[in-house]
């Protein structure tokens, strides 16, 4: 059916709502617009749905979200893991609640149990209360860092990672072949309630949660020694952080939290912020002016559904804060974790780190350093979850840190990913014992560099929208996997995978290997002198993204070298726009 006739069917058919037919029918004379909303279903894909909220089969409303839930409860049913119930949580954007609800109530129609949180929760909680409840999936309504008009609904297994295979492609099939809105299933809230289906968690989860995050502090002395000392300015961004992180915090005996008044409450219309993102510097704009009133040691800020940390460090010496990039605090974590790891009893021989291959090099040098296995996986946290969930069961591996460059990591195994509320714990932990040590973050920070080298990484990204942008940003791909340029600016290439073929060509022999990692559709770049480079677009927004990594002589070194080949990378891949 083409998109006129999905139009004016959404239009006459009794199953939509009044109010959906009110908005469609406001945008009657904008041809443009009409084709946006139905010329494509929005996707499912292997992290779930993601779309601006609105009227349409391409937008997020209610009947999108039924849609992807009965897909869910008929794969959940041919599994026969239906006894096992479904957690589900929501973040502070607009539509989440209602979402939430109607994702339970489709779940419930076909018999299946829904845990739903009482109120917003972060996106680890879930991920922890998955396995916690002995769930076979859960789901989260958030867009995470998305702008305010997004929404978006995360699927879950009962490992407390997001979908994999073979369950990905397994849903994704079960969703698509829901064809007819109107056959999906839904039920009365109060019958639901009634039949024990709809249930309702909160704080004795929060509870258990908040244990296991204390069983993560490795060096409780310093926190002793240094808790009156340390000064942390902490931003939520109106979104899901604000009780969990400060509750940790005071738990733990950190006295001296100030949080950003502005930002404090959630706000699905982000209004101190146009993207809430912690890794944008505007998100950092009202923590940073009250950590100069405060003289703060530390800035810290997490995303909407918290599971990533932004962070800002104060340099003693100039008395300015400092940005960490995902990777800079994310190598700075995972040396803290593994050291104090192995001065409270060793490191396991079977220890692993764990990275994503746009991850920073410098985790391998910490790896090498520390004599644990290092292991690289794509994109997506969930990959470093499925690597937990092996060494769960074969017995084999002992997960120590895993991180990846987008400002997400994992202490400990409670949840299956990104955790913005233990990494926020954990990085108050480092600065107490640092200063217990007479030194900053910032300080440690350079210490590690002076040890592991001078490891600089960076990102680009191209913005494309609509059906013409998606062609585009193929396009790019196709390019570069059919024409492997022999330079990224002043870099030989030495080496291109191609993630899509599963292949490794040497450019010099020619030779051929595989990746050994799944298909996706992504091109990588090992480059002279340590430099690397890797192309993918974007899992969930309508860009195609460039990462890059040098290795300096310095750090004044190093940031001129990432300057100049981001500059370049650029405007070669503008050139083929």
């Amino acid at each position: 059916m083409d998109y006129k006739k999905l139009y004016e069917e959404w239009l006459s058919n009794p199953y939509f709502d009044e109010t959906t037919k009110a908005e469609l029918k406001a945008i009657e004379s904008d041809e443009n617009e009409i084709k946006e909303r139905f010329y494509k279903e929005l996707e499912f894909g292997t992290a779930g749905l993601r779309g601006v909220i609105g009227a349409g089969v391409n937008r997020m409303n209610i009947y999108t979200v039924r849609r992807a839930t009965q897909g869910l409860a008929n794969y959940i049913l041919k599994q026969g893991k239906q006894d096992k119930g479904v957690a589900i949580a929501f973040d502070s954007r607009r539509m989440s609640p209602e979402f939430a609800d109607e994702a339970a109530l489709c779940l419930n129609a076909n018999g299946i149990k829904a845990y739903v949180f009482e109120s917003l929760r972060p996106t680890p909680e879930l991920s922890f209360a998955v396995r916690e409840l002995n769930c076979i999936a859960g789901i989260n309504i958030t867009a995470s860092h998305n702008p305010p008009e997004y929404n978006g609904y995360k699927v879950y297994w009962e490992d407390g990672a997001q979908i994999t295979p073979p369950h990905d492609s397994g849903i994704m099939s079960e969703v698509k072949a829901v064809t007819d809105f109107a056959s999906v299933k839904t039920m009365d809230k109060e019958e639901a309630e009634k039949a024990g289906l709809y249930n309702v968690i909160g704080s004795a989860i929060d509870d258990r949660y908040i244990e296991e995050l204390k069983k993560q502090v490795k060096c409780p002395e310093a926190i002793k020694e240094a808790q009156k000392d340390i000064t942390i300015v902490y931003t939520p961004l109106h979104g899901t952080g604000n009780i969990p992180a400060r509750r940790i915090l005071k738990e733990l005996g950190f006295e001296n939290v100030y949080v950003v008044p502005e930002q404090e409450l959630p706000d699905g219309e982000f209004p101190t912020v146009s993207y809430p993102n912690p890794e944008a510097a505007e998100a950092f704009e009202l923590a940073l002016k009250l950590a100069k009133e405060k003289d703060a040691d530390l800035v810290l800020a997490t995303d909407p559904d918290a599971d990533r940390l932004g962070v800002y460090v104060k340099d003693s010496k100039s008395g300015n804060y400092i940005s960490l990039t995902g990777n800079m605090s994310g190598c700075l974590l995972a040396d803290y974790e593994i050291n104090q790891i192995k001065e409270h009893g060793g490191i396991p021989e079977d220890g692993a780190l764990i990275k994503t291959i746009v991850t920073t090099n410098m985790a391998d040098a910490i790896a090498k350093y520390y004599g644990v296995q290092l292991i690289e996986v794509l994109t997506g946290f969930k990959y470093i979850g499925q690597q937990i969930l092996g060494f769960e069961n074969s017995g084999k591996g002992t997960y120590l840190f895993g991180f990846e460059e987008s400002y997400g990591c994992l202490i400990g195994t409670h949840a299956r990913d990104k955790d913005a509320i233990v990494a926020t714990m954990a990085l108050c932990e480092a600065a107490a014992y640092y200063k217990t040590k007479n030194m900053t973050l910032w300080d440690a920070m350079v210490a590690m560099y002076e040890k592991y080298g001078f490891y600089k990484d960076g990102i680009q990204s191209i913005t494309l929208k609509g059906i013409e942008g998606l062609e585009k940003i193929q396009k790019i791909l196709d390019t570069l996997r059919t024409n492997t340029p022999d330079k990224f600016g002043d870099y030989k290439v030495l080496s291109a995978r191609d993630y899509m073929a599963d292949t490794i060509t040497d450019i010099e022999t020619g030779k051929v290997t595989p990746t050994g990692l799944p298909k996706s559709n992504v091109v990588y770049y090992d480059l002279e002198d340590g430099a690397w480079l890797c192309v993918r677009p974007s899992g969930t927004e309508p860009k195609v993204k460039f990462y890059y990594g040098i290795k300096g002589t310095s750090l004044e070194d190093a940031d001129a070298k990432s300057e100049k080949l981001g500059k370049e990378v650029i405007n070669m891949i503008n050139n083929m726009v």
